[in-house]
């Protein structure tokens, strides 16, 4: 295809992104944008201008199904050839063609699964995990080797991004621990060392390095908001010393924190490239004003660094129906609600395949799985088993069918109570993970009982059973496509013409255990991705009570104080605090983190010991060859001008320094302070 005609038809923004095809550019694509569009028309164009032979392209994201996309739309623009992987994928290829080269032996076994090795080294540790807890273990594991927290640093690192784990922190760091050990002895690689052992293979050996480089001259990184630390050392171990890298995110669709993802790689990519180009796509393809003004809204308030360099979306489409806002008094009553809203939609001519229903989480799904099913409509489930085959929901099946026929006089729902409680069904709910999930779809079953109780006080647990059969087999009807049901999480790449969200009240969005600010701000923007799902109709729903006849104590969300009708714009009330630094030379509130690093405003005057700079530099340096990792890992470039600029004469004082955290002061204050004193570390 010629050059000029792969140009036609984007706009203004995007013809800038496609012709940026030299050097380190940024595009911040807010969402409906057509950031894919925009950056395939940028390999395209390369390829067909000459700048790049396609062989020589690496494009890489998150889900197989994006590198998918990627790969049909540039076959379609003339350009078959280019590699479109996954970060694992793409590691794993060179991985497993140098193996013989740099290691030799028998290629180590890839496991898709912590599970099985977790739960051997768990017991050898003396604890006895159930399946939500061993599923909690290996999440934390994965989420410390995204992150390069070793583990004997687990327990700090844990309690300073505040994680909440259904094991103590020490016990998690044990596992951790022997489950390393484990893999290391039995040839094992889980996902997180394929990208380890690439990174370092890279960073070892030249001649490997050369010939990758050599290969891969040409970067683009989607969803780059999403990437993590570990994800991040290959792309600088691929990239070396050169800048010809494209990323492409969106701050405000930070929603993976949790797993190590950050943001900051994104917010900060112009310091890392001084001269990088960076365009921000705003016209908004996808979805109506109405829409797109609610979701400016919800991010109006936004906090922090994402939200300093959060979009405006301008829509392009025509006008279409003010988003809904409906308030029930119970949960039953918002999904039959919400059924009846769909079946009109349907019987209005829109398909049900076009039709989304979203939740916080999985547990909600239920309820509005019965509703469906009820109204006789179709759906299908996304992101999660369906919940009578979650295994949990399969278990209690089994056992409340067992203990039907039992001789008892406690009431329906003490017995409901009792049989589960030894499966997780506790009083309390636990503080998150897989065992929070676990619970609540428990806790269904036994509200499932309540509810019947309600109805029926002479209810026995024989009508209980035949209650839970009659839904299972509605349940197990014929595949076929319909409604989509799904949390906020899985839906993100996603978009329907409706999409119903439901939930919307304060407790699950945000949800009730995130505390800390950033925890909040997350959840701000996972409401933004829900509402951005939707093409033309949106509704936001919320329930007084759980149960019919509860307390109606509810409140909405406080993410739609001022974006629904008759509210006015408040503060959403600050959970856990947080420190508000200052600059030291003007006093203005600091907000990027390069600047709070540094505690002062970057256009501030200030002097520093460019003697002590360079110390530090290359101390950092010697560092990180030893240690086989970058030197940001170490330090930032930014944390050491600050040290540089206010030369701390102690520990306490050094700690201040934003960037020098528990973990590297006890790691490497005493080497950094002695430099500070004109001492050698």
């Amino acid at each position: 295809m010629h050059a000029d005609r792969i140009l036609e038809g984007l706009d203004p923004e995007q013809l800038e992104v496609a012709r940026a095809v030299r050097g380190p550019v940024c595009v911040l694509a807010g969402a409906g944008t057509g950031k894919t569009r925009a950056i395939t028309h940028r390999i395209a164009y390369a390829v067909a201008s000459g700048v790049v032979n396609e062989q020589q392209i690496l494009a890489v994201t998150f889900t197989t199904r994006a590198a998918g996309e990627m790969r049909g739309r540039l076959r379609q623009l003339g350009a078959p050839r280019v590699q479109a992987r996954t970060f694992h994928s793409a590691a794993l290829r060179q991985l497993s063609y140098f193996w013989p080269q740099v290691v030799g032996g028998p290629p180590p076994t890839l496991i898709e699964s912590k599970l099985q090795a977790v739960a051997e080294v768990a017991r050898g540790c003396g604890l006895t995990p159930g399946r939500g807890e061993l599923r909690d273990l290996a999440g934390e594991i994965e989420w410390a080797k995204s992150t390069q927290t070793r583990p004997e640093d687990y327990e700090a690192a844990a309690a300073k991004a505040a994680r909440e784990t259904s094991n103590p922190p020490r016990d998690v760091a044990r596992v951790y621990d022997a489950y390393e050990e484990l893999r290391r002895e039995r040839n094992l690689l889980d996902f997180e060392s394929v990208l380890e052992l690439t990174a370092a293979m890279l960073v070892d050996n030249r001649q490997v390095a050369e010939r990758v480089r050599s290969q891969y001259r040409y970067f683009v990184v989607d969803e780059y908001q999403d990437v993590n630390p570990l994800q991040q050392l290959v792309l600088d171990a691929w990239l070396g010393d050169r800048d010809d890298v494209c990323v492409v995110g969106d701050p405000s669709q930070t929603i993976y924190s949790f797993t190590g993802a950050t943001a900051s790689y994104l917010t900060g990519f112009s310091a890392a490239f001084p001269h990088a180009s960076v365009v921000r796509l705003v016209r908004d393809y996808r979805s109506t004003p109405q829409v797109v003004g609610l979701a400016n809204a919800v991010l109006a308030q936004a906090k922090g660094d994402a939200a300093r360099h959060r979009l405006e979306l301008q829509a392009q489409r025509p006008t279409g129906p003010d988003p809904v806002f409906q308030e029930y008094d119970d949960e039953p009553a918002e999904a039959a609600g919400v059924a009846r809203g769909i079946a009109a939609l349907i019987a209005s001519g829109t398909p049900a395949r076009e039709i989304a229903v979203l939740y916080r989480v999985n547990a909600q799904s239920a309820t509005y799985e019965q509703a469906l099913a009820d109204a006789e409509i179709p759906y299908v489930l996304r992101g999660a088993a369906r919940f009578f085959e979650r295994p949990e929901i399969r278990q209690a099946v089994h056992t409340l069918r067992g203990a039907r026929l039992g001789a008892t006089t406690d009431p329906l729902v003490t017995t409901v109570r009792h049989l589960l409680a030894p499966m997780g069904l506790s009083d309390t709910p636990p503080s998150g993970g897989q065992a929070r999930e676990r619970w609540e779809s428990l806790a269904a079953l036994a509200q499932l009982a309540e509810d019947m109780a309600t109805a029926r006080p002479d209810a026995t647990m024989a009508d209980f059973v035949q209650e839970l059969e009659a839904r299972v087999s509605t349940e197990h009807a014929p595949e076929f496509e319909g409604v989509t049901l799904a949390s906020l999480h899985s839906a993100k790449g996603l978009e329907w013409d409706a999409v119903f969200l439901v939930g919307v009240v304060d407790g699950t969005l945000p949800i009730v255990h995130a505390k800390t600010p950033d925890q909040v701000e997350e959840e701000r923007r996972l409401t933004y991705v829900g509402v951005t799902r939707a093409r033309e109709y949106l509704s936001l729903s919320w329930a007084l009570s759980r149960s019919p006849g509860g307390r109606r104590s509810r409140k909405p969300s406080p993410f739609l104080d001022g974006a629904r009708p008759n509210t006015a714009k408040k503060t959403p009330e600050r959970r856990g605090g947080a420190r508000q630094v200052d600059c030291r030379v003007c006093g203005a509130r600091l907000i990027a983190a390069a600047e709070r690093k540094l505690g002062r405003c970057t256009d501030c005057p200030s002097s520093y010991d460019e003697a002590l700079l360079e110390r530090l530099k290359a101390w950092r340096r010697d560092v990180a060859e030893e240690q086989k990792v970058p030197a940001y890992v170490v330090f930032t470039d930014a944390t050491l001008q600050a040290v540089a600029e206010q030369v701390p004469t102690d520990a306490r004082g050094l700690a201040r320094i934003s960037g020098v955290g528990s973990v590297k002061l006890e790691r490497y204050g005493e080497a950094v302070l002695a430099l500070c004193a004109g001492e050698s570390p």
